[in-house]
């Protein structure tokens, strides 16, 4: 007998036995995770995966249906012959496979049509599914309600427009499986509205910055100097607005000692022990110079057993910008900017007075504070300058809208989320920040200290000053009347 018709003989009984729901329903899982698979082809044979939630579906959920279709094939050949022999329907003899036989054919118009309907599933949904798993929304809506806070800040961040998985994951399947493995547990605790409250800064768990942001922020091209100004509103009835013009040093490019970034990440090696979780506490510093000379400079007081069994951090990026894309303000500073861009009218009186006392009254819910915030605000100008509130009356209910979105953008008491509660460590007005380490008390053997000179990160150009000369030098400002 030729070959070919010996293989159709011993494929006829499988063809007549496969054709029963649980192997059909294999047939199915089979065909759609080829299909969805040569679809995401394209976006997962790069070297490195580029968006993490492709892998899910890529290595994951397409391998799993894929062989969950394969053992069901099998499964449902085996228990139909299994079922059938019992009750003596086998059959002794199958007829030829060909196309009249129409258990073939049957079987064939089933693999066709559900090959063509997943195609079409396919082209539509994958791109949109992938898409969707990498934005924004997804992390701070769909899976992460309990997120909030962090999402509300990252909308208002100078990184909304960067994906949440670019930052929280990057590339590589090391971290992508870390991500995965830790994003288990809170799938649960969400669950079971387990999950801490105030939700604490991920600083234990965070990826190296060289891997994350330094595939944006470019450490070996230098920095130039930049020019800040800080408007400043005083709780005053003229809400008197005053100007400090820093000069900041940014630095860095490999200049060792040269700016903020050149004297921290200028080819030197900074270590550090921490006694919090937050790492706001630093008793102990190493400092290595591009030479190798090493440095350790202990806080006064601290222990120097006790130091030296610190859990330790290699110093970058996230220890001083530890709030990129989350950054929550303090009543105070996120007033002086609303003034400062016109969203709160400064030709109020007391308005950063009474701002703040209604911005920092406790509030039960986010939705309360929506609606007493401009109420109370309104409420002050009816009762103490009635004429003016007359007058002006829709620049009044404007200033306290505004009010309400500086506390909803702010403070979260569902999630215990008020001012203060996350530090930010950029300067050292409104947390320590900088005075963590250049505190003028971390000391080296022979009394040598950190420096804490002001001049090597900033030059102060003008402070509290209503009308800063340099701004009209340099055409940013209209002169100062007599100047």
């Amino acid at each position: 007998m030729p070959l070919w018709n010996r293989i159709r003989e011993r494929l006829s009984p499988l063809v007549y036995l496969s054709n029963n729901p649980l192997s059909l329903a294999g047939v199915v899982l089979v065909t759609a995770a080829a299909v969805f698979w040569i679809f995401l082809l394209p976006v997962s044979v790069p070297g490195e995966m580029e968006h993490p939630y492709i892998g899910i579906l890529a290595f994951l959920l397409l391998p799993a249906v894929f062989f969950a279709g394969l053992a069901l094939i099998p499964f449902g050949i085996y228990r139909r012959w299994r079922r059938e022999k019992r009750r003596g329907l086998y059959p002794s003899s199958f007829p030829p496979l060909d196309l009249r036989h129409p258990e073939l054919r049957q079987l064939l118009t089933f693999v066709l049509a559900a090959t063509a309907v997943n195609i079409v599933i396919a082209s539509q949904t994958t791109y949109r599914a992938v898409t969707y798993m990498d934005s924004p929304g997804f992390c701070g809506r769909t899976c992460h309600t309990v997120m909030q806070p962090e999402f509300t800040a990252y909308q208002n961040s100078p990184h909304s427009h960067i994906e949440c998985v670019k930052c929280h994951i990057g590339p590589g399947a090391s971290w992508f499986v870390r991500s995965k493995l830790a994003g288990a547990g809170r799938v649960f605790a969400v669950a079971l509205h387990a999950y801490p409250r105030p939700i604490p800064a991920p600083v234990q768990n965070l990826r190296p910055a060289r891997e994350i942001c330094e595939a944006c922020h470019w450490p070996q091209y230098p920095g130039d100097d930049h020019l800040q100004v800080i408007t400043k509103f005083a709780a005053d009835e003229a809400n008197t607005a005053t100007k400090t013009v820093l000069l900041m040093h940014i630095g860095g490019g490999g200049r060792r000692e040269v700016g903020i970034h050149g004297a921290h990440l200028g080819g030197v090696l900074i270590e550090y022990g921490y006694s919090d979780r937050d790492r706001q506490k630093i008793p102990w510093v190493r400092y290595t110079s591009g030479d190798g000379r090493s440095t350790v400079y202990l806080a006064s007081g601290a222990d120097s057993a006790a130091a030296q069994r610190l859990p330790r951090q290699i110093m970058d990026c996230m220890d001083c910008h530890n709030r990129p894309a989350h950054t929550f303000d303090l009543p105070d500073r996120a007033l002086d900017r609303a003034l400062a861009a016109g969203d709160i009218s400064a030709a109020l009186p007391f308005a950063k007075k009474q701002g703040l006392e209604v911005l920092q009254r406790p509030y039960g819910s986010t939705e309360e504070a929506a609606l007493a915030i401009p109420s109370l605000f309104e409420q002050y100008y009816k009762e103490q300058y009635p004429q003016i509130y007359a007058a002006r009356r829709a620049e009044v209910s404007r200033s306290g809208r505004a009010l309400a979105a500086i506390f909803n953008r702010n403070v979260f008491p569902a999630m215990r989320v008020t001012w203060g509660t996350y530090p930010n460590n950029i300067g050292h007005t409104d947390f320590p920040g900088c005075f963590r380490c250049h505190d003028d008390q971390h000391l080296a053997a022979g009394g040598r200290k950190i420096p804490q000179d002001c001049s090597s990160c900033h030059n102060l150009l003008a402070i509290d000053d209503p009308a800063p000369q340099i701004l009209a030098e340099l055409g940013l400002a209209a002169p100062a009347p007599g100047r």
